[in-house]
C-alpha cells in the first residue's frame, strides 16, 4: 500500500490533521494504537484561535455542541473549599467582553473524550481519508522518495508494510516516532506530580451562581482543583504536586479520593462515585527540532507543557494547520521542499515560547515547589491574548515589507492587530454592498490563499485571479464597507494589498500598487512557496 500521508496518533491533533488534509485534496492514513477515541477528559479548554480553526473548517457547531455554552464557564475562582470562604475570582480575557474586539469566535470548553468523536466522525465523513484504530507502527524506515513502515493490528496480530511519502508523527508525549529518531527534548522533564480523578458528583449547590472552568481549592491542608466537564455531575477533580502535600500516585484509592473530594467541597457526606484515577507527571520540554526528513512532529510529540493555561491540546491543532497546507502544496507539485521546512522554523520557536509561559504559570501557582504552601496565579494566567493571537512567524514562507513590527510591552498579554507580514491577520468587519450583512475578515481566511485589497486595487484583483488566489475588494467589486480604520490595522494604502496565507498568516503586503502588480504577485507566491 502507498499513501502520501501517514498519520501516527488519533488524538485532537492527528484527526484534524488528517481532516485537513482531506479538506486540500490530499489522501492519508491515520493508525491509532488503542481501540477508540479518548476515554478520559484530559484537555479541555480550546482557545479562540483554535475556534476559528475549527469555525474556518465547518467544524465550530459540532464542536460546541459537544461542549458547554459560555455561560456556564464565565469565571476562574479561587476558595478554601467549595462551600467555604471565595478568596478570588477572575474573567478570563476569553470570555471577557474585549474578546469580540479581537475575534469573533468564542473560546470553548469541550472535554476531550467529548471533542474527539466529532474529529473522528468529520475526517471520517471525508472520503480521501482513512482511519483505522487497534493498528500500531512498530518500525519505520526513511528514503530519499518515502517512508515504509511496518503495522500491526492489535488484535489479530495482522502485520502489514506500507509505503509513505511523508509522516505526522502525533504519537503523544511518550512518542515512539521520536524516540526512533533520536530528537532530543530540550527544557525540564517532570517537574511536578499530580493524579486526574474522574468523579461523579453534583456540585451545582457551589457551583451553579458561579459557574467557572476551574475552580482552585487551596487551603493549609490541601491544593487541589475542580474541573468542570458537564457542569452538573460530572467532574475533573485534580491534585497537584504530589510530593509537596505528602502523598503518592498508589495512595489515591476510590475510598482516599472520595475523602479528598469531600474534604475540597466541605461537605463530609456528599455523595460522591470515582469513575477513574490517572496520576501524570507535568514536564516543559520542547523537542529540538519538529522535522527529520519525511517525517514531522507535531502536538505532544514535539511539545510537552504543563496545563496551566491550556495551550498543549491548542498549540498541536495549530501545528498542523500549519503544516498540512504545506504537504498539499508540495504533494500537488506547487512548492518545493524548502516550504516543509518552514514548518519546524515557523513552530518550533513558538512552541518552546508557549512551554515557557505554561512553565511560568505553574511556578507562580506553586506547582513546582516542594513544600505545601497556598497561593493564586501570577496576572498573565488565563489573560495570554498574545500569546494567542499574536504569533509571528519568521521564515522562507514570510517576505518582510520593511516595516516594524508593533511593539508590545508585554507580549504574554497584550495584543496589537496588525498586518504585519508573519503574524495571523486581524479581524475587520465587512460590509456587503447593500451595506446590511456583514461577515468577519476571518470567515474568508483559511482555505487557500486570500489577497486582501482596497477600492483602488482592481489591478491586485486581476494578479491574484491569474494566481489562483481568492481576492476580496474592500470598496470596490466586492464589499463595499469595512471597519473604519481597516486599512490602518492592515498597514496599506487604498492601493495597496495584503496576501493571507491558508494557515491565517500574512505571507506579503504591499502598501500601496506597484508598476507590475502581476509580476510581484507571482514573485511572492513563488518565494512563499520555495520554488524562486
Amino acid at each position: 500500500m502507498t499513501i502520501p500521508v501517514l498519520i501516527v496518533g488519533g488524538g485532537p491533533v492527528g484527526l484534524t490533521a488528517s481532516y485537513l488534509l482531506s479538506r486540500l485534496g490530499i489522501r492519508s492514513l491515520l493508525v491509532e494504537r488503542h481501540p477508540g477515541t479518548a476515554i478520559h477528559p484530559k484537555a479541555r479548554g480550546i482557545n479562540a484561535r483554535t475556534m476559528e480553526i475549527f469555525h474556518q473548517q465547518g467544524l465550530e457547531a459540532d464542536v460546541r455542541q459537544a461542549g458547554l455554552p459560555p455561560d456556564k464557564v464565565g469565571f476562574i475562582v479561587w476558595a478554601k473549599t467549595l462551600a467555604g470562604e471565595e478568596i478570588e475570582r477572575r474573567v478570563p480575557w476569553g470570555q471577557s467582553a474585549k474578546r469580540a474586539e479581537v475575534t469573533p469566535v468564542r473560546a470553548c470548553l469541550c472535554a476531550q473524550d467529548y471533542l474527539e468523536p466529532v474529529l473522528r466522525r468529520a475526517a471520517e465523513r471525508q472520503p480521501l481519508g482513512t482511519l483505522r484504530f487497534n493498528t500500531e507502527m512498530t518500525t519505520f524506515e526513511q528514503t530519499g522518495s518515502g517512508v515504509t513502515a511496518t503495522l500491526v493490528d492489535t488484535v489479530s496480530g495482522a502485520t502489514e508494510s506500507i509505503t509513505a511519502q511523508y509522516v505526522i508523527a502525533a504519537d503523544g508525549t511518550q512518542s515512539r516516532v521520536r524516540e526512533a529518531l533520536g530528537i532530543a527534548m530540550q527544557g525540564q522533564k517532570d517537574i511536578y506530580d499530580s493524579v486526574n480523578v474522574l468523579i461523579n458528583a453534583d456540585l451545582r449547590p457551589w457551583t451553579q451562581h458561579r459557574p467557572a472552568a476551574l475552580y482552585f481549592i487551596e487551603n493549609e491542608g490541601l491544593r487541589a482543583t475542580f474541573l468542570s466537564i458537564n457542569a452538573h455531575d460530572r467532574w475533573g477533580f485534580l491534585v497537584n504536586s504530589l510530593r509537596a502535600q505528602g502523598y503518592r500516585p498508589e495512595d489515591f484509592t476510590p475510598e482516599r479520593s472520595i475523602d479528598l473530594v469531600r474534604k475540597a467541597v466541605g461537605v463530609p457526606d456528599l455523595p460522591v462515585t470515582v469513575l477513574g484515577v490517572a496520576p501524570w507527571v507535568a514536564s516543559a520540554h520542547v523537542a529540538e527540532r519538529y522535522r527529520d526528513g519525511r517525517i514531522f512532529l507535531a502536538g505532544d510529540a514535539a511539545h510537552e507543557m504543563p496545563p496551566t493555561g491550556g495551550f498543549g491540546m491548542n498549540t498541536g491543532v495549530q501545528d498542523v494547520q500549519n503544516l498540512c497546507w504545506k504537504l498539499a502544496s508540495v504533494l500537488q507539485g506547487r512548492a518545493g521542499d524548502s516550504l516543509l521546512q518552514t514548518y519546524n522554523d515557523e513552530r518550533q520557536p513558538l512552541g518552546k515560547a508557549i512551554t515557557e509561559q505554561s512553565l511560568a504559570n505553574a511556578v507562580s501557582m506553586g506547582r513546582t515547589e516542594q513544600k505545601m504552601q497556598t497561593r493564586g496565579a501570577r496576572p498573565e494566567f488565563l489573560n495570554e491574548q498574545g500569546m494567542i493571537f499574536g504569533a509571528s512567524y519568521r521564515s522562507g514562507a514570510v517576505i518582510p515589507d520593511g516595516t516594524s513590527a508593533p511593539a508590545v510591552s508585554n507580549p504574554v498579554t497584550d495584543y496589537v492587530p496588525s498586518a504585519w507580514p508573519g503574524v495571523r491577520a486581524p479581524h475587520v468587519w465587512l460590509r456587503d454592498e447593500g451595506g446590511e450583512e456583514r461577515i468577519s475578515s476571518i470567515d474568508l481566511i483559511g482555505n487557500g490563499f486570500v489577497l486582501f485589497t482596497g477600492r483602488e486595487g482592481a489591478p491586485w484583483v486581476d494578479a491574484a485571479r491569474a494566481s489562483n488566489v481568492q481576492p476580496v475588494a474592500v470598496g470596490t467589486g466586492g464589499f463595499a464597507t469595512a471597519d473604519a480604520g481597516w486599512r490602518d490595522i492592515y498597514g496599506i494604502e487604498e492601493s495597496g494589498a495584503v496576501l493571507v496565507r491558508p494557515d491565517g498568516h500574512v505571507g506579503w503586503r504591499s502598501a500601496a500598487l506597484t508598476r507590475d502588480p502581476g509580476r510581484d504577485l507571482t514573485e511572492a507566491m513563488t518565494a512563499i512557496h520555495g520554488m524562486a
